[in-house]
């Protein structure tokens, strides 16, 4: 059965209004928090630490209000920031549809919304549909970076680069089964740093005895 339009732009990670909330600021969206949120917790890369003074969004002189497409115009054209802001903006304007709540919109400021862009991967997007159409093909990077995630909360401490011979065996035979949320918490706990820890151990007693 095929989704109609509202329901399509709610679909999988991206279209969650709690993420929405969690990568807006107090006041207003940030494209930028959002589209680190994806490089870093979908794509498992990390851009480059902003400058000291970047979050300060000065207003361009006009004679209205202003998108956040128009107030990021600055930064965007700053040769020290362009470099990261092409990684992160096309991403976080994709999601412009959602407000700082996550909340539907149209317009911003008063005028139409333009979620438009291209990836640095010369992907076209202009939304969350097609966002999330383009990071399908990024899948295996994906599924790596939420096996780290998920076996790092198991073990207790930061993944290392002794785990990765783990973290490569555990995607493989996840893959077998489709690569299921259920296929990678077994092969995490049919793992030999998990099944030599002693926090999953002290966290498996625990759990027994309530």
């Amino acid at each position: 059965m095929k989704l109609d339009g509202a329901l399509d732009v709610r679909r999988g990670l991206l279209g969650k209004g709690a993420i929405e909330l969690l990568t807006s600021n107090s006041d207003r969206t940030s494209p930028v928090l959002r589209g680190k949120w994806v490089l870093e917790n979908m794509l498992g890369t990390h851009p480059p630490d902003p400058p000291a003074n970047a979050n300060v969004l000065k207003p361009i002189p006009s004679t209205g209000p202003q998108t956040m497409r128009q107030r990021m115009e600055e930064h965007r054209a700053n040769p020290a920031c362009a470099s990261c802001h092409k990684m992160m903006d096309p991403i976080g304007f994709a999601l412009e549809n959602f407000d700082g709540v996550g909340k539907w919109r149209t317009t911003d400021a008063g005028q139409k919304l333009d979620a438009a862009g291209q990836l640095v991967d010369g992907s076209p997007v202009d939304g969350v549909v097609s966002l999330r159409a383009a990071l399908v093909r990024y899948s295996p990077q994906f599924v790596r970076v939420v096996t780290e995630k998920l076996l790092t909360y198991a073990l207790g401490r930061g993944v290392e680069y002794g785990d990765m011979p783990t973290v490569r065996a555990i995607v493989r035979e996840a893959g077998k089964r489709d690569e299921r949320f259920s296929a990678i918490v077994l092969e995490i706990v049919k793992s030999a740093p998990f099944q030599m820890n002693r926090k999953a151990d002290g966290a498996a007693s625990v759990a027994l005895k309530q």
